[in-house]
């Protein structure tokens, strides 16, 4: 999918990327991705793009079926209060949406998607919930691009936003780290100790472990830019404690900028370039 969106350039030329592979409590892979593009797409072209609509089953029954098998969320609410995203009593992905007839522009960093009334452009589907057929509207679809679902036949939530929250919830999968566990292990009787009863454990679960074992890629973003902290010589800051104190003062640890500059000059000598 990066390839198409990258290098086939669905959405057009794009600028910057980055995505991060995340497993679920069930161990099912998500991932995360984020796309700038060079050329801005405009409040009138998202109809184009993304549609959180039922398709017309007459014109696309293939999407029609794609969509009614991956992108529906839920139902919740009041048709299944002990669905997964429930939380007092109220859906934590805010749905139902509401239905309306032009895509708006959010103020939360996500525009209000068009989603038709049934009779007014929407379509409707039945899907089986406990053992009964329960009518879905647009109200319950998950934005998508069409050429995605239809070229790799599974959810892909896609979304269009004019926010830095956005960029903050995508960086958030990105850089938290790897999905960790409190648990408890012990050989005599319980002892109430609040601050050693407890230990912090990394959790890997087996798909997660698979994936790392083949050396498939967990995250990736391009171009690979580095923040790089500029200091003066013997600037560098180095914390002291009382056992690292006599190797502190004989050799300072690297920063990335003085761990640069090895590899800079390796790369000069080679090219045979000056460094400067």
């Amino acid at each position: 999918m990066v390839d198409v969106i990258t290098k086939y350039l669905l959405f057009g030329d794009t600028h910057c990327w980055m995505y991060s592979i995340e497993w679920q409590q069930r161990g099912l892979p998500d991932a995360h991705m984020l796309v700038w593009l060079q050329q801005k797409i405009q409040a009138t072209d998202i109809d184009k793009i993304i549609s959180p609509e039922l398709p017309d089953p007459h014109i696309d029954a293939l999407l029609f079926d794609i969509v009614k098998r991956h992108m529906i969320h839920g139902p919740c609410g009041n048709l299944n209060n002990k669905s997964p995203c429930m939380s007092d009593g109220k859906c934590t992905k805010r749905y139902s949406r509401a239905l309306i007839r032009e895509t708006q522009t959010g103020e939360d960093g996500y525009p209000l998607y068009r989603r038709r009334r049934p009779g007014d452009g929407g379509f409707t589907t039945y899907i089986n919930m406990h053992n009964r057929e329960t009518e879905v509207d647009n109200r319950w679809i998950v934005p998508y691009n069409p050429v995605l679902s239809k070229m790799f036949q599974t959810h892909i939530n896609v979304e269009w936003f004019h926010s830095v929250k956005s960029i903050k919830y995508i960086c958030k999968y990105i850089n938290k780290g790897s999905d960790q566990a409190v648990f408890q292990l012990q050989n005599t009787a319980p002892v109430l100790d609040e601050v050693q009863s407890f230990l912090l454990g990394r959790y890997i679960s087996s798909n997660e472990a698979v994936w790392r074992i083949l050396g498939f890629p967990i995250h990736e973003r391009y171009p690979t830019v580095v923040h790089l902290s500029v200091h003066l010589e013997n600037g560098q800051r180095i914390y002291f404690t009382p056992g690292n104190l006599q190797q502190q003062l004989q050799a300072a640890p690297h920063t990335k900028l003085t761990a640069l500059f090895p590899h800079l000059l390796a790369r000069c000598i080679c090219q045979d370039a000056p460094l400067l």
